[in-house]
Formats: structure tokens, sequence, C-alpha cells
């Protein structure tokens, strides 16, 4: 969800090379079936996605990477520690209605309906930081 979101949001920018991976994940799954339908609700297709394992040549290629979680974050921290000045949480920079500053974008998998809007509107606090916080950081050039 969060990459098919965060696309969109940089839709009208080639300056950006978007790629997701999960600390737990299992390679070449499919999106599920709840995001997807969240995500055409939203105007966003993620035609071909499968799932990926974080590995270090993403980490390499990497100049920022976003964890949903803080445990996410602990675990590429111990994982990567020469990539960690790379490691933010997503909502780092988001004041989230409820939930705060530096929260963690909750996982809805099994949640139904309700939880995957919850992550969606997280994810609708998140994104423009990132982008701000990266076009304020990143000096190198960028992929397509």
């Amino acid at each position: 969800m969060a990459e098919g979101l965060f696309r969109k949001a940089i839709a009208d920018r080639d300056d950006f090379t978007v790629a997701s991976a999960g600390v737990a994940a299992y390679p070449g799954s499919p999106v599920s079936q709840e995001t997807r339908v969240l995500l055409k609700s939203r105007g966003v297709e993620l035609e071909g996605f499968e799932s990926q394992p974080v590995s270090e040549e993403l980490i390499d290629q990497a100049t920022h990477v976003f964890a949903m979680t803080a445990g996410h974050l602990q675990a590429l921290s111990s994982l990567f520690p020469d990539h960690e000045d790379k490691f933010y949480l997503a909502c780092e920079f988001a004041e989230v209605p409820g939930k705060g500053l530096a929260c963690d974008v909750p996982d809805p998998i099994g949640m139904g309906k309700r939880a995957y809007e919850d992550v969606a509107k997280t994810l609708d606090h998140a994104i423009p930081t990132i982008i701000a916080f990266i076009d304020q950081t990143w000096q190198g050039e960028r992929g397509d």
C-alpha cells in the first residue's frame, strides 16, 4: 500500500525511484485483495507487484529507507548497520491525528476494511513529509 500511495504522490516527478521490501516478506506474493481494492478506490494500480524481502542490494541502492514500525527500523539497523544513516520511520516527520508524531504505521493484515483505511489515512499524513524530507536532504542525482 505504501509503495502504491507513494508512487501516486510522485507521479508527476521523474527524480524518484521507488521500491518496497519487507524485513519478513515472503518473496513473490501479490498485493493483498484488501490493499488492491483500497488502492483502486484511490486510482492506484500496482500491476505486477510482488513482495520481496529487504536485501543488501536494495539497501545499497537506496538513498532513504522508511520503515513502517519502530520494530522494523530496529531490524534494519541490526541487519544493515553500515547503512543506519539511511533509515527513518515512515511517520518520523508526520503528526498523525490521534497517534502523534513518529507513530508506527499499523499492520492491517487480517483486521478488515477499516484497518486498511486507517493505514491509508496514516500514510496520507506521512507521505508528504517523506517527500519534503527527501527534497531537503538529498543532494545527489536520483534515478528515474
